[in-house]
């Protein structure tokens, strides 16, 4: 794994600074109905992401995941500017304005998705995974999911066959405590998610999912495991969401002191009390990015207000179309 230096954990503030205020900025526009449709939010599990990135080989190795997937792909290198744009619906965004919330892509830098049918990534990044193994490419797939997924009969059957065939995937269950509005404990006879893994004969573990250093080290092994050609392997990341499922989420299953409690280890706060203690840099200095990731944050927001939404015509470019198709008359005629 490549060294963790002071340099790692003020790119790591920087980073999860700017997913959590990009983030903070949707839930604003989304009030102003500039971003329409369901919008999750990845308050609070940045970390995740963060030892993730630190870890993979960029360029090569490929990631899937869920709805929560704005910061993802801007982690992986695409434009926040353009994330922000697809969210506004608008022609300038990563899929021209016809993915929206739940579904940003960035094939160029192999972000494949952003799915909005709960479980629906998990046989794709398996297949994902069998199409690089087929043909010779050393590449690894991680293929996310939340705590509600893993009930999912796709899963298993993708865990069956990832074994067998030993392919090169990593299965991160992000597991915030909540399936929408349904906890961890009312949907199985027990709370060890990662015990799933063990019924596939797959390395699987916890992993404390607020640490980024705990989180690096846990996929470090299972991504060279996975390059080694010794197939894949079952994270689960104990996270946790500082907001709602959704923008409509009321959040009656939960109490607001939980949340508080959470908040005490924000992985954000984390990070940062470790570049003060280690003097990697002064309270100034902090307040100087922060500065700076409002401000490019604001940038982003100014480029999706100011860019067109898509021309009518692309709608029918983006799909399957045959000669003479009976139900687009007003096309035809």
């Amino acid at each position: 794994m490549k060294k963790i230096t002071k340099d790692t954990y003020l790119n790591w503030y920087e980073n999860m600074f700017f997913w959590r205020k990009f983030e903070d900025k949707l839930a604003s526009v989304y009030i102003q109905q500039k971003v329409r449709g369901f919008l999750h939010l990845y308050n609070g599990q940045e970390a995740v992401l963060a030892g993730a990135l630190h870890v993979m080989e960029l360029g090569k190795d490929r990631m899937i995941t869920a709805y929560r997937n704005h910061v993802q792909p801007i982690g992986m290198g695409e434009d926040p500017k353009k994330v922000m744009a697809e969210l506004f619906g608008k022609s300038t965004g990563t899929s021209n304005g016809l993915g929206g919330s739940m579904h940003i892509f960035s094939k160029k830098y192999k972000f494949h998705g952003g799915h909005g049918i709960v479980g629906g990534q998990i046989p794709l990044g398996a297949g994902m995974a069998f199409g690089d193994k087929y043909f010779n490419r050393d590449n690894v797939t991680l293929c996310f999911l939340g705590d509600g997924a893993v009930r999912q009969g796709t899963l298993h059957e993708t865990l069956n066959l990832s074994t067998l065939w030993s392919l090169p995937v990593v299965f991160i269950v992000e597991n915030n405590g909540y399936a929408m509005g349904t906890s961890v404990a009312r949907t199985a006879s027990h709370q060890n998610i990662w015990k799933l893994g063990l019924g596939y004969d797959m390395p699987c573990e916890p992993v404390d999912g607020m640490n980024p250093v705990l989180v690096a080290k846990s996929l470090d092994k299972a991504i060279k495991h996975a390059r080694l050609g010794k197939g894949p392997s079952f994270i689960e990341m104990k996270t946790y969401r500082y907001r709602g499922h959704s923008m409509s989420d009321a959040q009656h299953y939960r109490t607001k002191e939980e949340v508080e409690e959470y908040r005490k280890i924000d992985p954000i706060v984390q990070v940062k009390d470790v570049i003060i203690k280690k003097k990697y840099a002064t309270q100034d200095q902090l307040k100087k990015i922060d500065k700076s990731v409002k401000e490019r944050v604001l940038e982003c927001e100014k480029f999706a207000n100011e860019s067109p939404y898509p021309e009518k015509n692309l709608m029918y470019d983006a799909v399957y179309e045959q000669e003479d198709y009976p139900f687009l008359k007003h096309k035809l005629d």
